[in-house]
């Protein structure tokens, strides 16, 4: 049994952070010229490519969750639309966000934090557009794990244990709450443990300094195969539409650029497509893992065929009446100070019309 996995751990935190994207200014888009057909007229069904190339800037570090944009570049599905997509980092999220408002960049990823709620109600202008994360039932990737010899076998057994989750005000702790609640318990009736890093996690439950903890693929399965821990139940339970991340656009990029947007959302729904075939039809899967190999920091082929997967619609849907659940659930903690417009704020339009032009995902 290796104790030294968790040094891993910072490889995948960003999974479950809001994604940061990258140094550097947008590159100007050139402005779209009308496209040679109408889209019904298009011979495919599918849109003509733009008449000018025009560069997308996403802010994306590596995250397993952003498998989308990484497929539907590697397959050529953006370039089949004349879109170049770049990849960008910021310093921390506080930088992303007004640089995502401000149309720097024009897509991001973000999950759900009392901050990022925060930035909204307080002025900064971003639109939950699409999926980009939630767990799959029965196979969670965010989940809760204890010690092999745990005598924690349901959730009530919870009661009176030590319990390490990552950060509070965030998704970690809505997830948190929720298990409580099923349970029937209240925070006073367990030990809450923060634990910032989810690989640290690891050894505070290999050396029984916490009787349980949240965490997240692939240190799940890392710690499985090396004896650390076991997965208890599944996150499904007690959560069973938790949108855990979300894709995010620049207002400019929703509102002003929809040429452009339409067609950078048909790409990106093509590469859940075949994110979807490959993990829950077998279908092309050698491909997609090396392109989640080339683009992630999870570099073992192998234990690609073994971790619980992010689920991601292939259709772009969200769970967007939990989004505003959590919005709420932080606001009555009193982490959230102002009020947001979801109606603004969440704009499906976008995934909506991909969606006609594309038509429904076919899962079997």
């Amino acid at each position: 049994m290796r104790k030294g996995i968790w040094k891993y751990a910072f490889v995948l935190f960003a999974a479950m952070l809001l994604i940061l994207g990258g140094c550097g200014k947008k590159e100007p888009a050139a402005p779209a010229k009308p496209t040679e057909k109408p889209a019904e007229e298009a011979p495919s069904g599918d849109l003509a490519p733009l008449d000018e190339r025009v560069t997308v800037m996403i802010a994306e570090d590596g995250a397993a969750s952003g498998a989308g944009f990484y497929i539907a570049k590697e397959k050529g599905y953006f370039e089949d639309y004349n879109i170049d997509v770049k990849f960008a980092q910021f310093a921390n999220s506080d930088e992303m966000l007004p640089a995502l408002a401000a149309g720097e960049v024009d897509i991001a990823g973000g999950v759900s934090t009392a901050s990022f709620f925060n930035a909204i109600a307080q002025g900064i202008d971003v639109r939950i557009i699409a999926d980009k994360g939630h767990n799959v039932p029965g196979k969670s990737y965010f989940t809760f794990v204890t010690p092999v010899d745990s005598d924690i076998k349901d959730y009530a057994d919870m009661k009176g244990k030590k319990i390490a989750v990552s950060s509070r005000n965030s998704i970690d702790s809505y997830i948190f709450d929720m298990m409580l609640e099923h349970a029937g318990l209240t925070e006073e009736d367990v030990e809450f443990v923060l634990i910032a890093d989810f690989g640290s996690m690891l050894g505070a439950i290999d050396s029984g300094s916490v009787d349980a903890a949240l965490n997240i693929e692939p240190l799940i399965t890392q710690g499985v195969e090396n004896g650390m821990h076991q997965r208890f139940l599944d996150a499904t339970d007690y959560a069973p539409e938790s949108q855990i991340a979300m894709v995010l656009g620049s207002p400019q990029f929703m509102t002003q650029e929809k040429e452009i947007s339409l067609r950078f959302m048909l790409a990106y729904l093509k590469g859940l497509r075949d994110y979807n075939d490959a993990f829950f039809k077998d279908e092309g899967k050698d491909e997609v893992i090396d392109i989640m190999v080339k683009h992630t920091a999870l570099k073992d082929p192998g234990l690609w065929e073994k971790v619980n997967v992010t689920g991601l619609n292939p259709d772009g849907k969200m769970f967007v009446d939990d989004i505003q659940k959590q919005f709420e659930h932080y606001k009555a903690a009193g982490a959230i100070s102002g009020d947001i417009d979801f109606e603004t704020a969440i704009d499906t339009s976008i995934a909506e019309e991909a969606l006609k032009i594309l038509g429904p995902y076919d899962p079997d």
